[in-house]
């Protein structure tokens, strides 16, 4: 499951963050305890609870004291939202710049996208 691109805490968040946007995760849905998740992935129980604790930093996750944590009511439509603003900021506007540099006019790029569907 993990590779050596990034720190597996960071792999272990973006993980659950995919769950959660997938819909496999549902809000207010219990996640598995960060030992329960490093035993299961065989990891240092302190990396997996850095991935979790950049997850309640970040509003995904929050604790239910001595009960554990869960998926944030509003988790997926937060990250929907950092995903789509990350998506035109990386992608989309690369790509514009890229066209009108090489002469490829917007109604072009739109006719090509309608057709790869």
């Amino acid at each position: 499951m993990f590779d050596d691109r990034s720190p597996i805490y960071l792999q272990i968040a973006d993980g659950i963050k995919n769950d959660v946007l997938s819909g496999s995760l549902k809000e207010d849905e219990q996640v598995m305890s960060t030992n329960q998740y490093a035993a299961f992935y065989r990891i240092n129980p302190a990396t997996a609870a850095k991935g979790f604790a950049q997850l309640v930093e970040e509003g995904v996750l929050y604790k239910k004291r001595g009960i554990g944590m869960f998926v944030s009511p509003d988790a997926r439509e937060k990250l929907r939202r950092e995903r789509r603003e990350r998506f035109f900021t990386e992608v989309v506007d690369p790509m514009l710049a890229e066209a009108k540099r090489v002469g490829i006019e917007i109604d072009e790029i739109v006719r090509h996208l309608g057709g790869a569907r």
